[in-house]
Formats: structure tokens, sequence, C-alpha cells
């Protein structure tokens, strides 16, 4: 050290001895822009994926934001009026702007409004032609008339029907939110410090722990009505009970916390595993009790990580579409509000608009708190792994009954599961449980193969596409330094946040009259390709965390190797970085086509009578009271999405990187 020679040290010295050189880190950065700029592939790659995430996340957001503040009135004035100076229209050096029947707007000076056709149209809405007679007084233009303005939002905090929604989507979300991590904890909790000595019990927690994510999202609502409805095999056979109701908060409340808390479940076990027994030990070893060792120490620990389940959790309550749309009844939630102010007779797109932005605004909030604060609150809490094994507990006061609540749980939910086939095998639900295969004929007589060809095509070509992206967005993030990157990660994320419905909305407001309304890309909707660029976004967060979780376990001199030896990124890439993650991709392959041939909230709004997906037909039997065929539809989707899950299984076995750390390892 200089000091010891009597020397001042020099101010970078410290610095220096933790790794820590300003100057070092700045040369290093500008070498790694230098690099990046120098490589055509990576920053055309960057420009393409900044493009097309800011057309396809922040556009249709964007617009639906716009349309809640910005009004677009056409408005008929008579042509006398206006050349007389009676009306107020917008003049701009002496000539209107009129529209023609198919919005197209033409510019014409006043004196000219009388001869302008095809853009002159009687009281009636019909186009005036150049052969025919013109009345003057039944001679009209169409002006528009586009303002912003925010009366859109007192109008809907004034609506009766909004308030309600509002009041009970929050609701919904907080005894959902609370329901799902309690028993989320209760099953990691047995899973991680309980010695479970059946076999059975442990295989009925990876079932519970599976089943919602290879089913469609309602299915636990369709067995709801057909178990405990007012024609319920339990309620009405069962129990002699025949004005059951299982329709409205109660209903929502139970099929959401049993659809979620396997998500708390298995975010929770991944916690428990990490806290270190030593900690709680010292403290049994001073004499506290199981309940107090629970409540003073682990509980602590897990704080961050049971808050950030809990919003999760509640994100998903208030976004969801199917379940409140299925077995709500009359109690509405802002999404199934948003859906039938579009749909219902008032078509009230700026209203609809409007409430969409709140509920944007809701789940925003809650992601950026969940994501920046509450995942890092609980990484700073609870890091590396358990030092050694725990002890297990193996006192019967303890384990019997906590085993017992967890597996009456796990066999409720399977039974709810299983109502399911049973559905569609029976002659007629709640009058002849005779067996019968009437429910699977119709389905395929109207047009069920249709449905079944055009979800598995369009989640098929969606799967490769949102598997790429991913895996490249990851690569981006965590393996390259530019500017862009912040903006990258963090829009490829934005889906995760946005509820369905409010993107259905932003496409449908972004790209019906074409990118800004000029009619460019308008062609794509109403077609295939819409479609599955919604399933594209709405799985790419999914696939970019599994891809960048993939891809920080990987050390950065293996590509810079590839690099040395003159590969360029695209060679690195696609030889070196993506043989090492094909399990994420394989993973995020899969992942991606469940998620797109069960959704349904995101697409409901945009799907045509040219195609006919599993999740609509499904929504559409049951809402006309069909649960046989609707029956029959989910279990032929179960059973497709559980295929896919197990063959990625397999296909991660025999070919993944498994394959040769088994190998390894057997050598």
């Amino acid at each position: 050290s200089p000091r010891g020679m009597g020397e001042k040290p020099h101010p970078f010295f410290y610095l220096k001895k933790r790794g820590e050189c300003p100057m070092k880190t700045r040369q290093s950065a500008a070498l790694e822009r230098k690099k990046f700029f120098a490589d055509p592939v990576m920053v055309v790659t960057v420009v393409l994926l900044t493009v097309l995430l800011a057309l396809f996340i922040l556009y249709p957001l964007a617009m639906l934001l716009l349309d809640s503040v910005y009004v677009r009135e056409t408005n008929m004035v008579l042509v006398t009026d206006i050349q007389a100076g009676n009306a107020e229209v917008p003049v701009k050096d002496g000539r209107i702007a009129v529209l023609n029947n198919k919005g197209k707007a033409a510019e014409f000076t006043v004196d000219d409004l009388d001869s302008a056709w095809g853009y002159m149209f009687a009281k009636n809405g019909r186009v005036l032609k150049e052969d025919k007679p013109v009345d003057p007084e039944n001679c009209y233009v169409k002006i528009a008339n586009n303002y912003l303005t925010f009366d859109a939002f007192p109008r809907i905090f004034a609506d009766y029907t909004f308030n309600r929604a509002f009041y009970n989507t929050l609701l919904l979300g907080m005894i959902t939110g609370f329901g799902s991590v309690i028993i989320g904890l209760l099953f990691a909790y047995v899973d991680c410090y309980v010695n479970v000595r059946q076999k059975a019990v442990k295989k009925m927690f990876d079932v519970v722990s599976m089943l919602p994510v290879v089913s469609p999202p309602f299915v636990l609502s369709l067995s709801m009505i057909l178990l405990f409805g007012r024609g319920g095999l339990i309620t009405r056979e069962l129990l002699k009970i025949y004005d059951s109701d299982v329709y409205g908060l109660s209903g929502i409340a139970i099929v959401q916390i049993l659809t979620f808390f396997p998500v708390c479940y298995m975010m929770l076990k991944g916690l428990l595993k990490n806290i270190d027994p030593s900690m709680e030990e010292a403290a049994r070893n001073m004499g506290a009790s199981r309940m107090k060792v629970f409540t003073t120490v682990t509980l602590p620990l897990m704080l961050p990580g049971l808050g950030n389940a809990f919003l999760v959790t509640f994100i998903e309550s208030v976004a969801d579409f199917a379940n409140p749309m299925m077995i709500g009844g009359s109690y509405d939630t802002l999404a199934t509000t948003i859906y039938l102010r579009i749909t219902g007779g008032s078509y009230d797109i700026t209203g609809a608009a409007a409430m969409a932005v709140v509920l944007l605004a809701i789940t925003l909030v809650l992601f950026l708190i969940q994501k920046y604060y509450l995942e890092a609150k609980t990484a700073a809490t609870l890091t590396g792994k358990a030092s050694r094994a725990r002890a297990l507990i193996d006192d019967r006061s303890v384990r019997v009954p906590l085993t017992a609540i967890c597996s009456l749980i796990s066999a409720f939910v399977i039974m709810m599961y299983v109502a399911i086939p049973f559905g569609a095998l029976f002659k007629l639900w709640g009058r002849d449980y005779s067996l019968s295969l009437k429910w699977f004929q119709q389905l395929f007589r109207d047009d069920g193969f249709k449905a079944f060809t055009d979800s598995f095509v369009l989640s098929l070509i969606a799967s490769p596409i949102t598997a790429l992206l991913s895996m490249i967005i990851s690569y981006l993030v965590v393996k390259k330094k530019f500017k862009a990157k912040g903006f990258i990660e963090f829009v490829s994320m934005l889906a995760m946040a946005v509820p369905g419905t409010v993107l259905g909305v932003g496409f449908i407001r972004g790209f019906a009259g074409g990118i800004l309304r000029t009619g460019f890309m308008q062609g794509i909707y109403g077609t295939g390709v819409i479609l599955v660029i919604v399933f594209v976004v709405r799985s790419l967060p999914v696939g970019t965390r599994s891809g960048i979780s993939a891809l920080r376990q990987i050390d950065k001199s293996i590509e810079e190797s590839a690099y040395d030896l003159g590969a360029g990124s695209a060679k690195v890439f696609m030889s070196v970085t993506l043989p090492l993650i094909k399990d994420s991709f394989l993973s995020g392959l899969v992942t991606t086509f469940v998620r797109s041939i069960t959704a349904i909230s995101a697409i409901i709004l945009l799907v045509t009578p040219r195609y006919l997906l599993i999740t609509c037909r499904i929504n559409e039997f049951a809402e006309k009271g069909a649960y046989g065929v609707a029956c029959a539809y989910a279990t032929i989707l179960i059973i497709i999405t559980y295929s896919a899950i197990v063959l990625m299984n397999w296909l991660i076995k025999h070919f993944g990187t498994s394959k040769a750390v088994r190998l390894s390892e057997e050598e």
C-alpha cells in the first residue's frame, strides 16, 4: 500500500481494491457499445424488436388511452345552412373537409358544396347522386368533429354500473388474493416442513399444481355449476337441495381461489426451501414452540414473498374475464362490464375505453410494485439456498391435521376437474346419468372439427414465434449492454400486467381503421394474423422470464470464446447460446401453445366467424346452458394440453440439456 511508503494514496486506490474503478467501467462500457454497433445483425435485431414491441404492445394501449380522452363525432349539417353562414363548421383557407360514406375526407369550397357528389347525403343517410334531382332543403354533408375531452372519466365515475363493477372487482381481488395465499402457504409449508409419508398425497400435490396450467381458465366454473348448481350432482342428487345458487361473488371467489392458489403454492414453495433451517432450529433450542418459530422467524422472512404472491393473484383475479362471465350472474366486474359495454346495445366505445384505462391503471400499478419492489425485497431477504437439509416435522399432532386438510383440498380440486369428462359422457346432467357419446357427436357435427383445427393451427404458429422472440429478448437483456435494453425488457414484460379484455379493446381501436386511422395494416384486423399476434404478446412475458433465468446461469466466457474465434452474434446465439438454453426454449414453446389454445379474454373481442376457437365455443355453449357440449369441448382441450406438456417433458428428457447432464453423471 502507498500508505506504508509514506505516500498519499491515489483517489482510485480503494476503488481498485474492490474492482470498481470508474475509468475501467467506462472503458468497458465504451468497448461494449463499440462491439455492439459494429455488429449489423445485432443492431437490426434491436431495431426490429423495438419497432415490433412498440407497434403491438405500446401502440394498442396508447390508442386505448387516446380513445378515452379523444372524441370523434360525425355531424350531418345542411348545405344551405353552411352557405348562409348559419352553421358553425371548421373552415381552413376557405375550404371545408367533408366525409363520404366510407369515412374518407375531401375538401371543398363553401360554394362548391352543393355539387360535391358522392359526399352529399339525404337526411336518412342515403348518398345523393348527380343524375337524380336534389332538394336543397334535403342536402346534407358529413362534418367530422374531433376534440379532446376528459368528460368520459367523470361520466363513468358517476355511472352506477361502473361504480358497482369497480367495487366488485376490488373486493373479489382481495378475497381471491388472501384465500389463494393462505391455501398456497399451507400447501407449501406441508410440502417443505412436514414429513408426508404417503406417496399418493405427494402425487396429489403435483397434480393440483399442474391442473390449472393444462386446463382452460373457466373449467372450474363449469364444474361448479355441474356439481353445486340447481341441477348439481352433489346439491340436488345427494343433498336434496333444489334451490342452490352458485352464481355471484361466492361462486367466483371459490373458483378463482381454486384456480390461482397453485400459483401461490409454487412461488412460496421456492421461498420456504431457501430459508436456512439453522435460524429456526436456534429458536427451537431456546424453547420457542413451533407456532412461535413460525410467527417470529419463518413468517417475517416470507413477508415480501407473501406480498409478491398476493399481488400476482390479485392481478390475475381483477383481470379474469372467463370465470365472472360464466358464473358471475348479476355480479359484474370491470372485465365483463367493458366487454358488455362494447358488445351490448349501447356500443359506448369511449366509456368502455375509459373503463379499460381504469382497469389497466389498477393492474399496472400493482405490477410495478410487485416487479420492482417486492421481487427485489424477496431476493434480498432470501438469498442462496439452505445450508443443509431441514429436519422434517414428524409430530403426529402437526403432521396428521395439516396433511389431512391439504389432502381434502386436493381431492376436492381433482373432483372438480373429473366432473368435466363425466359431464360430456352423461346423457343429460341432472336428469339422466346414463353414459352416452351424443355430446361428442354433436360437437363434431356442429363445426367442432373446424374449431379444433383453427385453434390448433393458430396456437402452433404462435408457439415458435414466441419462443424464439423470448430467447432473443432474454439474450439481449442478459448478455448485451445498450441504451434500449431497459425499454425492451419492460415492454416485453408489460403484457403480464395488461388484462386480456383491455388488450383486446386496444387492438380493436388500434387496427380496426389501420394504424392511426390511415388504413395501413387494416388488413390484419379480423384475420388469423391478429389472433396470432395477440397470442404472442400474451405469452411473451412467461417465455422471457424463463429465458432470463436460464441465461443468467451461463458463464459469459463461453460466448466470448466463440466471438474470439471469429463467430458473429447470430452464429453465437444459434450455435452456442440457444443449445445451452434449449430446455427453456422447449418449455416456452409448449407454454405458449397451452396458453394460446386456452386463451379467451384477449381474443373474444377479436375473433370473427371466419375462425372458430375452442374456448369461445365453450363459452358460447355454456351461456346457452348446453353444458354437455361445453364439457365435451373442454375434455378434448384438456387432453390436448396435457399431451403437449407430456411431449415437452419427453423432449427435454431425451433431447434437452438435462440428457447431457444425466449421461455425464452416469459416467
